[in-house]
């Protein structure tokens, strides 16, 4: 018997669900809550299934029979109400939820959950940033490569090369993740190889030759502008050559001063694995000076600034300004080029020794274990050799 509106309004809960036909595989479902939900029965493949169509009043009596016949009309053509209804909510939600700005959010989370390090990742904030001014709440499926373009080419006009190709990279990175999550069905970036100007490749200044770096290095020691921090950290960098990233970020915990040994942690590694390096004599002095000094508990290097805040890398390479080696001649990431030329003209330590002092060796897990432990030695002879060397520089 065919329901009314009279009689749905009447239909009171009972201690478990219940259900009135309509007719034609249509039916009200009344809960011991007192809800009152539309449901469809019907057979599809020889499978008996069923479709919602919503709650009572909220859906009337009629749009409920209106989504009946609207069913059966795909059934006619062969096509499954409950299949079109999940396609259509896919595409409702790539609608209002799958946009860029959300998709792009969602994988700095993912990238954060596996370690990457948050130098990195505020770089790729820095570049969705970008991205999102233009098109962050556009549906990521409606964005093409015409599009990505044309915010490519406001980064390019502005001279700013290298920035548009790591643009493109990493809008091309949150494309090929909304991919893998069945969220988009392309990468539109792959269209656009090719299409910016590519940026002429510079390579961070360094003093290469022995009399340039000693010029360094006696500037450095003579050095007593600044703040203890900074006069340390350019020290260290000179002994010790890292990433200044991975030094000006450093926390004292890191730091095995008995045994003379500095733990760089993964997470700060940018080959992203934890790299041990030899502490020379003088290092761990400059390091005893340095804690007496700034009596900070946490930060090696802490800004005069901000304590709990690390030096900035602006903060070294003005220092080695005000020293008089322009930015053409002399870096804070340049003395890794320095010790590298150096220490491989001096013909004494294998070059897998420097490499595997400069974090290089390659990413296999037995080959690195094999490197670490066969070079050691020879890393820990080569440490104070080096250190021998900037002490002779610096007194000559």
């Amino acid at each position: 018997m065919a329901l009314n509106d009279i009689t749905l309004r009447s239909l009171k809960p009972d201690a478990k669900p219940y259900r009135k036909s309509d007719g034609g595989g249509l039916f009200i479902e009344v809960r011991p809550t007192g809800s009152k939900l539309w449901r469809l029965a019907y057979r599809f493949d020889g499978k008996q299934k069923l479709l919602a169509f919503g709650q009572y009043p909220d859906v009337s009596l009629a749009r409920a029979r209106e989504k009946r016949q609207e069913a059966k009309a795909l059934l006619a053509d062969g096509i499954d109400p409950t299949a079109k209804a999940k396609a259509d909510k896919q595409e409702r939600l790539a609608v209002s939820e799958h946009t860029f700005r959300k998709i792009a959010a969602e994988l700095i989370d993912k990238l954060r959950k596996e370690g990457k390090a948050e130098t990195t990742l505020s770089k790729k904030e820095w570049l969705f940033d970008m991205a999102n001014r233009d098109f962050g709440d556009r549906p990521i499926r409606e964005i093409d490569a015409p599009m990505i373009l044309a915010t490519l080419r406001k980064v390019e006009a502005a001279g700013n090369y290298e920035s548009a190709k790591r643009l493109r990279s990493t809008i091309g990175q949150v494309f090929r993740y909304a991919v893998a999550t069945a969220r988009a069905s392309n990468d539109p970036t792959y269209a656009l190889r090719g299409a910016l100007i590519a940026p002429t490749v510079k390579h961070m200044a360094a003093a290469t030759s022995r009399d340039d770096f000693k010029a360094v290095v006696q500037a450095i020691w003579a050095y007593d502008s600044g703040a203890p921090a900074t006069r340390a950290a350019l020290k260290l960098l000179a002994l010790l050559y890292p990433r200044p990233g991975e030094l000006r970020l450093a926390l004292w915990p890191e730091f095995d001063l008995e045994s003379k040994v500095w733990t760089i942690p993964t997470a700060r590694a940018k080959m992203r694995r934890e790299h041990v390096k030899p502490l020379s004599p003088l290092a761990v002095e400059i390091l005893k000076l340095l804690k007496a000094e700034t009596g900070s508990e946490s930060r090696v290097f802490p800004s005069s600034i901000a304590r709990d805040k690390p030096i900035s890398e602006n903060t070294l390479n003005q220092a080695l300004r005000r020293m008089g080696f322009e930015k053409d001649q002399h870096t804070s990431h340049g003395f890794r080029a320095s010790a590298s030329s150096l220490l491989n003209e001096s013909g004494l330590w294998h070059e897998d020794a420097i490499e595997a002092e400069l974090g290089h060796i390659g990413s296999n897990e037995v080959r690195r274990a094999y490197h670490r432990a066969r070079y050691w030695d020879e890393r820990v002879r080569m440490a104070d050799w080096w250190a021998s060397q900037i002490t002779q520089f610096a007194q000559a």
